[in-house]
């Protein structure tokens, strides 16, 4: 085969050459398109503004980031962290500073991405992406709590027999993904039936055409600017910290890699794209990424392009048979996601049982904080401070120094080993003896490395506390970081005792 015929060959997309992974994608796309429809049209409705403008952002979300996003098979679209953000600032000025604000969260989002923001993953511990994904399948599932409460009774039987379809239905047959078919029976038997529970339609009006470019209707000021800019950045932050942290677990499932930098670039081109058509913006949406990757099996672009183009034919074509769909079949499918989602072997007791203190410290306050504050990106900051501090508190107590005195009383040698750093050299001073030292003093550091300016500030402090004792200390076995860092520093750090 010849290069260029290799080439060709490599980029051809699996979907083309094999029928299964088509007909996988496709029907795929198509579930999750259904899914979105209430979602959207609900964070619609927390953002202040019309269904419609959550369905174009979703519908230009799915299909620009099918292109351009670092992550195949992830789903992005209108979310609630995102409405939650800009919320505020419709209700105080107007739409039009929301669609401006969404353009310029995008150049924000291309920003961060191209200065390598998505590097700071490599800090997320595992403890923390365990709780983010508890939490948000906790969360999935308190999304539906609303959907169960105050309902007709026929609600109740019409969730049990979906999920019992999802459950069963695999075992006849994977041709056809349960959520469809669960969601396909149950909209049949409650509109021949004439069951009368809620539907879709009850969420909001679907809009009957396709989105038109358009700048926002704002004064194109300075001031306008400054008002939009705190929203911006925020909305950019939330939404790539939750797009990388999906990303991050899709990896995970697929066991395929993915770019965070293009995936953060990617965010930032679909939001001003969604701005531009008059969308509410967004990030990945963990939910709808779990039916498309974990429930139907979807691992190309080829699904969240269609599950972008599918929202739209199903609003502006089929309208009137998706609005009788009823509730309790997308309640169901959630419900299952949620389910599939949990870590359920991160609280096993056999694993509870073997797992360091810290780690699950760690895991719980990130659920605590995403479960109160319905906010994964608040829930991952706070979690990946607190793994900090439990590493720094296990780190610091692995500094030991052993003292060695010469037969002849001369000399003694401290062996310093570990990671010096503010936690463990904090306790460093108070480890000589410097009143009943010899007066000759050797600290062996080749055990050892420094990290920080404090350290060195130490070492200073031991060198001041034997010296006006009239002693002398040489410092022996520096590696060379740590040779350049207290050959830069020692002697320049003022209040080092």
């Amino acid at each position: 085969m010849s290069p260029t015929a290799w080439l060709r060959g490599s980029r051809r997309p699996s979907w083309l050459s094999d029928p299964k992974v088509l007909r996988t994608e496709v029907l795929a796309g198509l579930v999750v398109a259904l899914a979105l429809i209430p979602e959207a049209i609900s964070f619609s409705i927390i953002a202040g503004v019309d269904p419609a403008v959550g369905l174009f952002a979703s519908f230009t979300m799915a299909v620009t980031l099918a292109i351009v996003g670092g992550r195949p098979a992830m789903i992005s679209a209108a979310t609630g962290a995102v409405a939650l953000v800009i919320a505020p600032l419709n209700r105080e000025h107007g739409f039009g500073y929301l669609i401006a604000a969404v353009i310029l969260a995008g150049v924000f989002q291309i920003v961060l991405g191209a200065l390598g923001v998505a590097k700071l993953m490599r800090f997320v511990p595992r403890s923390v992406m365990v709780g983010f994904v508890n939490s948000l399948a906790i969360l999935i599932f308190m999304a539906q709590v609303p959907e169960m409460t105050d309902v007709p009774w026929a609600v109740y039987p019409l969730i049990a027999a979906g999920l019992a379809l999802m459950v069963f239905f695999p075992k006849v047959t994977t041709v056809v993904p349960a959520p469809l078919v669960s969601i396909v029976v149950l909209t049949v038997i409650t509109v021949a039936a004439g069951i009368a529970v809620p539907t879709v339609g009850d969420k909001g009006a679907l809009p009957s055409s396709l989105p038109v470019p358009g700048l926002p209707d704002v004064p194109f000021t300075l001031d306008t600017l400054t008002t939009i800019a705190p929203y911006a950045l925020a909305m950019a932050l939330v939404g790539l910290m939750e797009s990388l942290m999906t990303a991050k677990l899709v990896d995970d499932i697929t066991d395929t890699p993915s770019s965070k930098t293009r995936e953060s670039v990617g965010q930032g081109v679909a939001n001003i794209v969604t701005g531009f058509f008059g969308g509410m913006g967004g990030c990945a949406m963990i939910g709808q990424t779990m039916i498309n990757v974990r429930v139907s099996g979807a691992r190309t672009r080829l699904s969240t392009f269609l599950a972008g183009a599918f929202l739209m034919v199903l609003c502006i074509v089929f309208g009137p048979v998706v609005s009788d769909i009823p509730m309790g079949a997308l309640v169901a499918v959630m419900v299952m996601v949620s389910v599939a989602t949990f870590d359920w072997h991160s609280v096993a007791p056999k694993t509870l049982q073997r797992m360091p203190a810290g780690e699950i410290t760690v895991m719980v306050v990130t659920v605590v904080c995403v479960v109160t504050t319905h906010n994964l990106a608040i829930g991952v900051v706070v979690g990946s401070l607190t793994a900090m501090v439990v590493f720094a508190r296990r780190v610091a107590h692995l500094a030991e120094v052993t003292a060695v005195t010469d037969p002849d009383r001369a000399t003694v040698v401290y062996r310093v080993t570990g990671e010096l750093f503010f936690a463990s050299s904090n306790d460093l001073v108070g480890r000589f003896g410097y009143a009943t030292d010899p007066d000759k003093v050797v600290i062996d550091l080749s055990a050892a490395h420094i990290w920080d300016a404090s350290s060195v500030a130490a070492l200073d402090a031991i060198e001041t506390k034997y010296a006006q004792r009239g002693k002398t200390v040489e410092i022996i076995g520096l590696n060379e970081p740590s040779a350049r860092m207290h050959g830069n520093l020692s002697g320049e750090l003022s209040g080092g005792h």
